[in-house]
């Protein structure tokens, strides 16, 4: 924020341009590589191989060298993420089917694979459909990749929706303010709202599960669907925020999703950038709703099979995939009618619940302590309904409970923009608000120990 950022604006700005182009994505191989000093040559072997290859496929289009070249591509692509990402998690389940002992070593994942690695397939799949022009300059292409605002989570940028601004965007200072704005309102939802309410759900976790009490697992899952949120919608805010400031404009990641009345509705919420890829290259491409109920059933959960995995190399994670699968199925077959004739509390409150039990799968490693966390918090381990620990956390949280919880509604920014944009004085509300939100997440920050964004590990 005071070094990097500055140095990078400052290059960026003065450069012609005509380069400028260039000095971003030399900055950005900086900005990697300093994370990540060795796996910095596996993202640029990438970058160069897609690039290659969308070549190849364009030259041979129409002939069967394209589909092979294609074909190829996309199982270089995800065998480089699969043998990184899911390596250890293939032979330990060897191991344990098979009562083997195949030694390995866990492999360290690369920041930002998953995320780096859908952007490129997303390109070579609309060069190979001809629904892209395809991009001739190295540099403009590895800028896509590369780009450092948005690289190691997001969101998921697809070609398509940044192949014009890469050589033609505009930027201005209108737009580099609402950057700046962007990004310090994300600053401060991970700072002061994340990495607080965050610390909360780690007390109680490590708390023994067999004797807290119901309302003490609640408390503790409310305080993780409130940092998970806040973490990586906060991110993708600074993310959206620093591309402004280069003149870039990203697709929204969250809308609000805890205001959602259905699962449904959630999910169209939750990481948008993540469902729209999945939904155009996957779920699409498979028949998606134009087919059988049986194939529309089996296309749902082979997406959400692939969703979970996605998200880490563990069973909890696919179990977390496949539990949102089955929701959906049955809320499109059966609830879709009840829904929209019950009152919308009911429905928020059906839709927050099952959100919630989804989280736990989400936060624990195991499914054991999944399932453990579950029965207690519908008090199914004959645990107290309450105890002095949720009165003493509950106590000592409130504080910040409440205004997290609003700010995960659009309810204040709505009455920020009333303020900030309709009142004379609302200019310099808006500049003190967020001098204030900057200079407080700083002080944090400043004495805070490392605390990295929760989908990094993705």
């Amino acid at each position: 924020m005071f070094t990097f950022l500055p140095i990078t604006l400052m290059l960026y700005y003065i450069a012609p341009r005509g380069i400028r182009n260039l000095v971003l994505l030399v900055i950005s191989l900086v900005f990697y590589a300093w994370g990540e000093p060795v796996y910095v040559f596996l993202m640029m072997f990438t970058t160069l191989f897609d690039f290659f290859m969308g070549l190849i496929i364009d030259k041979y289009r129409g002939y069967n060298m394209s589909k092979i070249i294609f074909i190829l591509t996309i199982v270089v692509n995800l065998g480089i993420l699969g043998f990184f990402k899911y390596y250890g998690f293939v032979i330990e389940n060897i191991n344990t089917l098979f009562s083997l002992n195949i030694s390995y070593s866990q492999l360290p994942l690369p920041i930002g694979i998953s995320f780096y690695t859908f952007q490129t397939l997303s390109y070579v799949v609309d060069v190979y459909l001809n629904k892209v022009a395809l991009q001739r300059s190295i540099v403009s292409f590895s800028l896509y990749v590369s780009m450092f605002p948005q690289l190691v989570a997001g969101p998921i940028v697809r070609y398509s929706d940044v192949d014009y601004q890469i050589d033609n965007r505009k930027e201005s200072i209108n737009k580099f303010g609402e950057g700046a704005q962007r990004f310090i309102q994300g600053l401060g939802k991970k700072v002061l709202f994340a990495n607080n309410i965050g610390m909360l759900f780690t007390s109680i976790q490590a708390l023994d599960i067999s004797s807290i009490s119901v309302l003490t697992s609640w408390l503790g899952i409310i305080a993780y669907t409130l940092q998970i949120y806040f973490d990586f919608s906060g991110y993708s805010d600074m993310a959206i925020g620093l591309g402004k400031m280069f003149g870039f404009e990203f697709i929204e990641n969250f809308n609000y999703p805890y205001v959602s009345k259905s699962v449904t509705e959630f999910w169209r919420r939750w990481h948008i950038s993540l469902g729209s890829w999945f939904r155009e290259y996957v779920y699409i491409p498979l028949g998606g709703n134009r087919c059988s109920v049986a194939n529309q059933v089996r296309n749902l959960f082979i997406v959400w099979f692939l969703t979970g995995l996605w998200h880490g190399s563990s069973w909890n994670f696919i179990v977390w995939g496949l539990y949102y699968g089955a929701i959906l199925f049955i809320e499109k077959v059966f609830l879709k009618n009840i829904l929209e004739n019950i009152p919308s509390i009911i429905r928020h409150t059906y839709t927050m619940i099952l959100v919630m039990i989804g989280w736990v799968f989400f936060a624990n490693d195991s499914m054991v302590n999944a399932l453990e966390y579950i029965k207690t918090m519908f008090g199914l381990n004959g645990n107290k309904f309450i105890d002095t620990t949720f009165i003493y956390y509950l106590y000592t949280n409130i504080i910040i409970l409440i205004p997290i919880i609003l700010c995960s509604t659009p309810l204040v920014n709505i009455v920020y923009k009333k303020i900030v944009y309709k009142k004379k004085w609302g200019r310099i509300l808006g500049l003190a608000i967020n001098a204030i939100i900057l200079f407080v997440a700083t002080a944090y920050l400043v004495n805070a120990t490392y605390n990295p964004f929760l989908y990094f590990r993705f």
